[in-house]
Parts: structure tokens; C-alpha cells; sequence
């Protein structure tokens, strides 16, 4: 027999944690470009006419809570909400990149501080909507809007804490916990466009944008990906086995294709038809 089929090269047990580094890179970036794509989509949609018309340059658009005569200040909810998302959706993935924080850390440091600002701003402003607008769903909906906002209020808080202790590790996973808490508007669009797509619109009720599929969205647009982390977090650990980051690999990678079939879905049917 050829000595070379018994190469300890060819032999080499599979690498279950370089596997899990290389599904979330993949994962990452593909996340990366639907962000951005989704970005373009905001700074061409609603940065134009709020510039020339100020509040007013909010009719017509496709919000929810959009203008209303006579309520200033959930006007101004609204417009510093859709304004600071190009700042959270566009800023989110530049500060996750590695090269971005080793080679410009003025940079990484500044844009993360607009970051969180951004994202406390918007997300305030977002809560008093939810409770003074109801301009979409029901109870329900309310809700896990809500809890989304408060979990970011409090991941930022944390990661600023962290930051200023300087203790960068924690820092680090707070801030990838703010990321994901602060994308979950991203990931509703994504997730609902895929499931349409694949679906038709299994669970949606249209008419009062309700139904059981659009509840459960509602709560697991932030909580799958915080799971996810998690379980992330866990595979890093030494003690963290084989099985467990063959089940992590095998659980993000569908959850990586349904979210390409999302973007593109999201993307070809709901954002460039407007831009």
C-alpha cells in the first residue's frame, strides 16, 4: 500500500473549531453586505426628503410611524429613528471587522462611540412610538418591540462600562450583543422577506400585520441571534467538546442559507424597487 495513504496529513482528525470560526466568517459577511445593502436603501430613501423638507419630508415615506400633523415630538421620534439607522445598520459590521480595529483605532474608537449613541438615541425614540403610535400589530408586537429596546439600553450600557474598566474581552462580547440586539430591525425584514419567499406568507395576517408566524418573529428577530452568540461564546471555550461545535456548524449554517434567500428576497423586493 502507498505510504502516502497513511500520511498523517490525510489522516488528520476533522477541525470542529476551525469549522466554527469559518461558518460564522461566512455567516459574517454575508450579514455584512445585506447591512449595507441596506444602508444604501436608507440614505437613499429617507435622507433626501427629510433634507429638503425637514419633518415633513416624512409623508409619503414607508413607515409605519410616520408624520402626523401636530405631534412634534413623535415626529422627531421618528426622524432621528430613521436618521441614526444609517449610523447603527452602516457603523454595526465595520466595528466587528478585526483589520478595521487593529489598523485604525481612532477610527474603531470614534465610530463606536456614534454607535452607541446612535443606537440609545434610536432606540429611545423607538420605544416612545411603540407606546404612543401603535401604528403596527398588536399587544403582542408591542411587546417584543419593547424588550428589544431595553436589551439594547442595556448592552450598551454594559459595553461602555466594560470599555472604560478596560476589560476589552467582556467589552467585546457586550458590544457583538448590542450588534445583534440593534440589527433585529435588519433581521425582522431579512426573515419575514425569506419566509414569503418560501412560503407565500404562511401565519401573516396582512390586513393587521399579526398572526402566529409574525409573534413568534417578533421575539426571536433578537433572541436567535443572542442564542446564537452564546452558543458561539461556548464553542470558543477549551472544554467546549467535538459534538458541540459540530451541532453549532450544523445549526448556523441553514440558518446562514435562509438568511442569503432573505437578503436577496428583501433585497429585490423591498428595497431597490424603492430606491
Amino acid at each position: 500500500m502507498n505510504d502516502a495513504v497513511l500520511s498523517p496529513t490525510l489522516l488528520r482528525p476533522f477541525d470542529a473549531r476551525r469549522a466554527v470560526n469559518l461558518s460564522v466568517k461566512t455567516w459574517f459577511c454575508l450579514a455584512a453586505a445585506g447591512h449595507w445593502i441596506f444602508l444604501a436603501y436608507i440614505l437613499a430613501v429617507f435622507y433626501p426628503p427629510i433634507a429638503q423638507s425637514g419633518l415633513h419630508g416624512l409623508q409619503g415615506l414607508h413607515l409605519p410611524a410616520g408624520f402626523r400633523e401636530g405631534d412634534t415630538l413623535g415626529n422627531l421620534a421618528a426622524a432621528a429613528h430613521v436618521l441614526l439607522a444609517a449610523i447603527v445598520i452602516g457603523g454595526g459590521p465595520l466595528q466587528l471587522i478585526p483589520a478595521v480595529r487593529r489598523h485604525a483605532p481612532k477610527f474603531h474608537r470614534w465610530l463606536g462611540r456614534s454607535y452607541l449613541v446612535a443606537a440609545v438615541i434610536s432606540s429611545v425614540g423607538g420605544l416612545y412610538m411603540t407606546w404612543t403610535r401603535h401604528s403596527i400589530g398588536d399587544l403582542v408586537s408591542q411587546i417584543s418591540i419593547s424588550i428589544d429596546g431595553i436589551l439594547i439600553l442595556v448592552f450598551a450600557f454594559l459595553a461602555l462600562r466594560n470599555a472604560m474598566a478596560g476589560r476589552f474581552a467582556e467589552h467585546r462580547r457586550w458590544a457583538l450583543r448590542l450588534f445583534l440586539a440593534a440589527s433585529a430591525v435588519w433581521f425582522f425584514r431579512v426573515v419575514l422577506m425569506g419566509w414569503v419567499m418560501l412560503t407565500g406568507g404562511w401565519g401573516i395576517d396582512w390586513e393587521s400585520f399579526t398572526g402566529p408566524f409574525l409573534y413568534a418573529l417578533g421575539f426571536g428577530q433578537y433572541l436567535v441571534p443572542l442564542a446564537m452568540l452564546q452558543w458561539y461564546f461556548h464553542c470558543q471555550k477549551h472544554e467546549a467538546g467535538q459534538g458541540a461545535r459540530l451541532a453549532f456548524v450544523g445549526t448556523l449554517v441553514p440558518l446562514t442559507v435562509f438568511m442569503a434567500v432573505g437578503i436577496f428576497a428583501a433585497t429585490m423586493g423591498m428595497w431597490l424597487p424603492r430606491m
